[in-house]
């Protein structure tokens, strides 16, 4: 068996397509859907995944708004342009990009954001209408890689419902909150949440028709504990610097050898983080559209 791949890059390409023609309704309408990036800091890695993302906007016609600040501003400086980010009309959507430095109380930033505006749709208010919306359409942004995910495998016609899904990670940004997508009446699948205190991560992962590796733990999640067929999908990153280039090298949670046992195969990178990225750019048009 060799693993069919889940393309996240050709089916982000697709999505973009479709979202060009949205700007582009909007816009004749009079309504320019607006991007706000806020970067505290110089990370590399941060610049870098700041700057990939308004090259998307430049791509669907989505005005970019880049807000840098330094790495010393002080929490109550922060706030305040956040505000002045949830005040402009021209800014549809925004966030934050993680991490910050250790002086700023992250949840207290995180939640100052308007959650209209909330382009990474993880404000606890948005979270909440997750939690609480079941069965009817939800408007709120919802979480961009679990979106993806979910996307990902629409675009390949892929139907979750009755399938079991093991998750394998419980952070905020993945692992919480994909079992409340998954769960829900119009995707209808039966989740299972692992973690590091999970007893017994084989057997669970031997009955998983889906498999979610979204730890960020390098080749934490072994094929061998998988049955044939099942399908992967690798999330969890993990960045170590090649000791040639210096430059950083991306593993996922799964081992090599995944493509011997999935029918599916999302690969790391190129599968769920392409759709990560488009998932941000569908929150910055919805908000724009319900403006009409």
């Amino acid at each position: 068996m060799t693993a069919q791949v889940l393309d996240g890059r050709v089916t982000a390409k697709a999505i973009k397509a479709d979202l060009a023609e949205r700007v582009a309704a909007l816009k004749a309408r009079g309504i320019t859907p607006g991007l706000g990036t806020v970067l505290v800091g110089s990370d590399p890695a941060s610049q870098s995944y700041v700057a990939g993302k308004h090259r998307d906007c430049q791509q669907v016609g989505i005005n970019s708004i880049q807000v840098e600040l330094p790495e010393t501003i002080s929490e109550e400086d922060l706030l305040a342009k956040l505000e002045r980010l949830n005040n402009d009309d021209a800014c549809t959507g925004y966030i934050v990009q993680l991490p910050l430095p250790k002086h700023l109380d992250q949840q207290k930033v995180l939640e100052a954001i308007s959650p209209d505006k909330d382009a990474d749709g993880l404000h606890p208010m948005n979270l909440g209408r997750l939690v609480a919306g079941v069965n009817e359409e939800l408007t709120s942004p919802l979480p961009c890689t679990p979106k993806g995910c979910v996307d990902l495998l629409t675009h390949y016609r892929i139907d979750l419902a009755g399938k079991h899904v093991v998750v394998v990670g419980r952070g905020v940004t993945i692992g919480r909150p994909i079992g409340l997508l998954l769960t829900r009446r119009a995707v209808n699948a039966t989740v299972t949440l692992c973690h590091t205190g999970t007893q017994d991560l084989p057997r669970h992962l031997a009955e998983a028709d889906v498999v979610v590796g979204a730890a960020g733990v390098k080749h934490m999640i072994d094929p061998a504990d998988l049955k044939p067929g099942v399908i992967a999908l690798d999330v969890g990153v993990t960045r170590e610097p090649n000791p040639e280039t210096g430059k950083a090298v991306i593993s996922g949670d799964f081992a090599p050898g995944i493509e011997q046992v999935a029918s599916w195969y999302s690969p790391n990178p190129g599968g769920v983080g392409p759709m990560t990225r488009v998932e941000l750019l569908q929150n910055v048009v919805l908000s724009a559209e319900q403006q009409l």
